[in-house]
């Protein structure tokens, strides 16, 4: 129970709570655990690796896996266009990424949005959910879709979160994962259960990869700001993602090595600045925990190759300006790159697939 309990905890910001979580792995072999992503063109390597390496924590301390590809959730946001065959197409394309990330286990399994929200039964729970929250209460948890200073937005919007709850009643689930910018959804979804007679779900949730623009360029203005969520440190964390609708701000799973490189090669990375420094975020959030180890290769006469075990060290010898920042973007590159490679392979199968993808409008 312990090292399930690990797996489950291992990377991640907040679990609402710890102590239920405990006593439901004392008691269930088997969870049952979900992730909603949107699919909205190009996955990113937040979404790809930071949530996918959660998802698969979770499944080898044994939950039974849902990715649930949020189909109408897209649409009711206006992704792509709010076209739904590209909406549809998206989700194949996420399918087939998580796939060439390694998260092949029997215990996930893949469904579409739309496979669920239907029937009598579910839209009983999305009106009681409704009906359990005020109007205010429901807007202050849109930042889940960026929308929260939005003045005039689609009536539709307001029923995304109800929906949002519902999918987790209708899952059945006792765990429920998203990003930390997702909670005011989770928290609707706990405070709800009682008037639904239905179990509060536990609630995972993982830190945000930063943008490789670097907070101080969202503080700028350079990247999309707004009141994101009433705790400053979220509100600030969420404000600075990464996100792949801002030109420089993300890598993409599918990206070739050379444009890894080249985004990597842009981004914000201060000598000896360990605060908001996204390509050390990226080692801290992804590559030591998934690989391993970061190798830095450099020439003899500036100390020559050096191995990094933990990623305390590393932070420790860049704040101390043993590591030049070309150094230690050049090695994060190489290893991202060797990370990435399965989705490459695994796209190649179809490139027609990621022809079309590339293809699409990408909104946020």
């Amino acid at each position: 129970m312990e090292q399930r309990l690990n797996l489950i905890l291992r990377g991640t910001e907040e679990v609402i709570t710890e102590d239920e979580l405990k006593q439901l792995l004392e008691t269930t072999n088997s969870p049952k655990a979900y992730w909603g992503f949107e699919p909205s063109g190009g996955m990113h390597i937040g979404t790809g690796l930071v949530c996918g390496g959660k998802i698969k924590d979770m499944a080898d301390a044994g939950c039974n896996f849902t990715i649930f590809l949020a189909d109408w959730h897209a649409w009711i946001n206006n992704k792509l266009g709010g076209d739904f065959a590209n909406i549809r197409l998206c989700g194949e394309y996420f399918k087939r990424c998580f796939v060439g990330l390694g998260i092949v286990s029997e215990n996930v399994t893949y469904c579409f949005g739309s496979e669920v929200e239907r029937g009598l039964d579910y839209w009983e729970k999305v009106i009681r959910i409704a009906k359990s929250n005020s109007a205010k209460r429901i807007r202050r948890a849109l930042p889940i879709m960026g929308r929260e200073d939005a003045e005039d937005i689609e009536t539709a919007a307001l029923i995304y979160p109800c929906m949002q709850a519902a999918d987790i009643f209708q899952l059945d689930l006792d765990i429920a994962c998203a990003g930390i910018d997702q909670r005011k959804a989770h928290i609707i979804a706990r405070e709800s259960a009682s008037k639904l007679q239905k179990r509060k779900p536990i609630s995972v949730h993982t830190p945000l990869l930063l943008s490789l623009l670097g907070a101080p360029q969202v503080a700028s203005g350079a990247v999309a700001s707004g009141s994101f969520d009433e705790n400053p440190k979220y509100d600030s964390e969420i404000g600075s993602k990464m996100a792949k609708s801002i030109p420089g701000s993300s890598i993409l799973v599918h990206d070739e090595p050379e444009e890894i490189r080249d985004k990597i090669r842009s981004g914000y990375c201060p000598p000896r600045e360990i605060k908001d420094n996204p390509i050390l975020d990226i080692v801290r959030l992804v590559l030591m925990p998934q690989m391993g180890d970061l190798e830095i290769e450099r020439p003899a006469k500036y100390g020559g190759n050096t191995k990094f075990d933990k990623y305390e060290d590393l932070q420790k010898a860049y704040s101390r300006g043993e590591l030049h920042p070309q150094d230690l973007k050049s090695s994060v590159a190489k290893s991202l790159s060797n990370r990435l490679e399965g989705v490459r392979l695994e796209l190649k199968k179809d490139p027609e697939l990621l022809r079309r993808i590339k293809a699409m409008e990408i909104t946020r």
